[in-house]
């Protein structure tokens, strides 16, 4: 008998640190919800082949605008597009047809989902007709 009340103790002493670290756990993950970084992206412009040109890049923040001369542009356009930089829309340009390789990307997080496009535009003026003001850093 004294071994099904130690049994029971021991049970009943288990389940009971159990529901104090669950209860101890909720308000963690609302805190880290609560904490949420709003929608930003790693941006970067790489000239020529991937291997041999340069590399500019900045940090496109949206809540407030931020990150380059354009970014309230930038925010606005990736807003229309939930982020999708493949959905903004084609801006009609004529542009020449020269090979300039630029490749983009842009790495982050968009309404708390993931956002990670990379794509080689032939020239800089086939980049802005693709993707608007998001890598537009000179204005």
């Amino acid at each position: 008998m004294t071994y099904t009340l130690t049994t029971n103790a021991v049970r009943g002493g288990l389940l009971a640190a159990a529901a104090l670290l669950a209860v101890g756990a909720v308000p963690a993950r609302a805190t880290v919800q609560e904490q949420r970084v709003g929608d930003w992206l790693h941006l970067s412009v790489t000239r020529g082949d991937t291997g041999s040109g340069g590399t500019r890049s900045a940090l496109l923040l949206c809540d407030p605008p931020q990150g380059h001369r354009r970014a309230a542009e930038a925010c606005a356009q990736l807003d229309a597009v939930d982020g999708d930089l493949r959905r903004i829309p084609l801006k009609h340009a004529y542009c020449p047809m020269v090979l300039a390789p630029v490749t983009v990307h842009a790495l982050g997080q968009w309404r708390g989902q993931p956002v990670d496009y990379r794509r080689t535009f032939s020239n800089d003026c086939e980049m802005a007709a693709r993707t608007g003001a998001v890598f537009a850093w000179d204005g």
